[in-house]
């Protein structure tokens, strides 16, 4: 997995990755040859008093360190520049595929592992890729021409090359394999951690609210204790690796030192090639070493790379068709032909067989008890959704033969939850339209009855928003969402409960101001006040996922039961308040 993910992401970076390889070559050759000099100087300058050769050999050895340094430098450069844009353009790739998902595939995963494996995942790879490309060459070519020179230097101390490598080999293989799992459960934990600090951040006066701080204190101990049990199981076996090479090490090195001497004393190899031997042996060792680092990096990031190919090759499950047809210009009807939705996996459908027509220059409004159906049914006007039985009609046209961009050209949605970005009122409300001009952010602002806060707040259309609209109210989010649905001046309005925050004078003002805007457009409102819809030129009431009743007010009063009993509900909650 790991393997395939950078092969498809280092393409583009072919060039650099060229120029990495060839340095690398550079770089060995001139470590490989380094120590034969040096061993040179010592037999045939040193032993023989040449002066004269000890500096030109030297001359020599101070080029080709020049050289290698160069190389290094080179080497080092490319290999952080091309990892950054793989990292970089890995996110971009996820970011992209994780935009294109429809409200199913985003439950699926959740926000706290789209997060971290756009975030933590993908800095694994990052590391390790900046590893193999500094070490891809540089190993495999410094332990196979590290073992010739050092055969060429002497053969009869080729013995414990023979038993170090081989071994060091085993220890890191048999650790690596148990790094796998336990690497595997860390990115868990990651998410665990992540979901539950999201949560509680999220949620922190729900929590104050219900004096839940211990609970919630305890929930995140036990998650972050899972994850902090996971890191120190991989820093044991971690804490074996340096010993027990470390030891090979130092027991190779005390080896050649101590075999090497008898050869030397016997007359069977000189001090320089003793030395450039031991050398040789040090930069296998070395060699070994990297790829020790390597072998434990790439676990890690081979499960990283996995959840990463994970989101890439999740299809959205709302997709474009292959030839789209336009949605007619200028004021268009939305229809619901027939339609039926269950969330996958569900035993039962949330909307069953629901059929009604909003038509332009009309007000179509949703009622229905809570958990009836009535935001999924608004959900499947912008495709966050796809009907499982039935069509969505926009123009006449089933919005599965659309662009979904097509669609969403046509609607201005007003969530039930109204989100705002960070940034200030004005980059807000052009959301909707990116290029209104103040005027028209005033206007818009005066509809929604907004005017006044804003004006109110110190820079007006330049006044910061927080994240989330946290620094404004409920009711100034719901009336700043509301305007920047009117800024774009849709042909179809979506009102998920968006006046649910509002006091009835302000609803009826808004409602008041908001007629004359709106009149060309379609508009469905979901709401829950009966007050909000009451002059609606159609109610639909939902109970159960099915349609009850339909019609106008003073109509259902007559004809719908539900609908009497939301009304008298509501008659009663007002007389009592």
């Amino acid at each position: 997995m790991l393997l395939r993910l950078i092969r498809e992401h280092l393409r583009p970076y072919a060039v650099p990755v060229a120029v990495i390889v060839l340095f690398q070559l550079v770089a060995t050759l001139t470590n490989l040859y380094l120590p034969s000099l040096n061993g040179q100087i010592i037999d045939d300058g040193v032993a023989k008093g040449d002066t004269a050769y000890i500096v030109r050999t030297g001359g020599i050895m101070l080029v080709v360190s020049l050289v290698n340094i160069l190389a290094t430098v080179v080497v080092a450069y490319h290999a952080a520049s091309t990892s950054a844009g793989l990292a970089r353009d890995l996110r971009g790739e996820v970011f992209d595929r994780v935009q294109s998902f429809s409200a199913q595939e985003l439950s699926r995963f959740g926000a706290p592992t789209l997060i971290s494996r756009n975030t933590n995942d993908i800095t694994q790879v990052q590391t390790v890729v900046n590893m193999g490309l500094m070490f891809m060459v540089s190993i495999p070519i410094m332990m196979v021409g590290g073992i010739i020179m050092a055969l060429r230097e002497d053969v009869g101390l080729s013995w414990l090359v023979a038993v170090a490598v081989p071994l060091l080999g085993i220890i890191v293989g048999l650790i690596v394999v148990r790094m796998l799992p336990w690497f595997r459960r860390m990115q868990e934990s990651v998410d665990a951690v992540n979901r539950i600090l999201r949560e509680q951040i999220t949620g922190i006066r729900v929590v104050r609210a219900f004096v839940r701080e211990d609970f919630e204190e305890r929930r995140f101990d036990e998650a972050n204790a899972a994850y902090t049990g996971t890191a120190l199981a991989v820093g044991r076996l971690f804490s074996t690796v340096f010993p027990l090479v470390m030891f090979v090490f130092n027991a190779a090195s005390v080896a050649v030192l101590w075999f090497g001497a008898r050869r030397v004393d016997s007359g069977e190899m000189e001090v320089g090639a003793l030395m450039a031997f031991m050398t040789y042996l040090v930069q296998i060792l070395m060699s070994v070493m990297f790829g020790v680092m390597m072998s434990m990096m790439i676990p890690r990031a081979s499960v990283s790379a996995g959840r990463i190919t994970e989101v890439l090759d999740t299809p959205s499950s709302v997709l474009d068709p292959a030839s789209p047809s336009p949605i007619p210009q200028g004021p268009v009807a939305v229809e619901f032909r027939g339609v039926s939705f269950a969330y996958p996996g569900a035993d039962h459908p949330v909307l069953s067989d629901i059929s009604f027509v909003a038509r332009p220059g009309e007000t179509t409004a949703i009622v229905g008890s809570t958990g009836s159906g009535k935001t999924t049914l608004l959900s499947l006007v912008p495709r966050l959704y796809d009907v499982t039985g039935g069509a969505v009609l926009i123009g006449g046209l089933d919005i599965r033969q659309a662009q979904q961009t097509d669609v969403w050209n046509r609607l201005g949605l007003v969530p039930q939850k109204p989100f705002l970005f960070g940034g200030t009122v004005a980059s807000n409300l052009r959301f909707g339209d990116p290029e209104a001009t103040d005027d028209e952010l005033w206007e818009a602002l005066r509809v929604a009855q907004a005017e006044d806060f804003v004006s109110a707040m110190a820079g007006g259309l330049d006044a910061p928003i927080s994240q989330g609209g946290t620094n404004v109210s409920g009711g100034q989010r719901q009336r700043l969402a509301i305007a920047r649905a009117l800024v774009r001046r849709p042909e179809v309005y979506l009102f998920d409960d968006s006046f649910s925050a509002l006091d009835l004078a302000t609803d009826a003002r808004l409602r008041s101001a908001l007629r004359p805007h709106i009149e060309q457009a379609t508009v469905i409102v979901v709401a829950q006040r009966v007050s909000t819809i009451i002059e609606a030129d159609q109610i639909i009431v939902l109970d159960d996922g099915a349609v009850v009743g339909a019609g106008r007010h003073t109509e259902l009063l007559e004809s719908c039961p539900t609908y009497v009993e939301i009304v008298q509900s509501q008659a009663v909650r007002e007389e009592a308040a």
